[in-house]
């Protein structure tokens, strides 16, 4: 048999766009941060996302059996970013400081530095490995705004953004990590500051009560003191 190598940055030639998926189950709401959401067909209108299994979006979206899609704007703040793509909706209400609305089937869906949203309800999932591949007739579809959307490629190149480790395209070289660190003097410890989000590590000794962090957007309350 002959043996094949994989370059998984031959992967990031292929090109991306950045969505919000969101689904409600009872009260709870739930979202998170994709780049995997495709039209499938036109007529009838169908989509597919790739989702983490071990999200809590995605079992919402099983639970409840539908699920909104917003594309995302350039303009959009690493805040946001972060806040649905490094943190779990099981621990915070994400929607609690984020603009969104509901469409006629109850789902909610972000409106803030959004270009269009689409609703569907599944009707296919298929077993991926560690992602099912949720397919969903369209039920709804709107433009929100005129902005560029935002491509993954924009995502990394332009606001320095990094891949969360749920996501399909996760490649371990690719995952948050640690600025570039100064000369060790010799017996002498160092200490950084590490994002509890996205794992981000900053060597300073100190952190300006303004800083943020540059991956995932979190301010400086959600730093801890570590040791390099």
């Amino acid at each position: 048999m002959t043996s094949h190598s994989i370059d998984t940055k031959a992967f990031r030639a292929m090109s991306y766009g950045l969505y919000i998926v969101s689904a409600k189950n009872g009260d709870a709401m739930a979202g998170c941060i994709v780049n995997t959401f495709h039209q499938v067909t036109s007529k009838p209108a169908r989509v597919s996302v790739a989702i983490n299994k071990e999200n809590f979006t995605t079992g919402a979206i099983l639970e409840s059996g539908r699920f909104e899609a917003t594309v995302l704007a350039e303009s959009a703040s690493m805040e946001l970013i972060g806040r649905f793509g490094f943190q779990t909706s099981a621990d915070i209400d994400k929607f609690a400081e984020t603009a969104h609305a509901f469409d006629e089937a109850g789902v909610p869906y972000v409106t803030e530095h959004a270009v269009a949203h689409v609703g569907a309800r599944v009707i296919d999932k298929i077993d991926v490995g560690t992602h099912y591949l949720i397919v969903g007739e369209v039920e709804c579809a709107e433009v929100l705004s005129d902005e560029p959307p935002m491509t993954y490629a924009y995502y990394h190149q332009v606001k320095g953004g990094k891949t969360p480790p749920k996501a399909s395209s996760f490649d371990p070289g690719d995952s948050a990590g640690a600025a570039a660190p100064k000369a060790q003097e010799a017996g002498k410890p160092r200490y950084g500051w590490r994002c509890m989000i996205c794992g981000y590590i900053v060597e300073m000794d100190e952190l300006p009560d303004d800083f943020t962090c540059p991956m995932c957007g979190m301010g400086r309350d959600m730093f801890e003191r570590v040791e390099l």
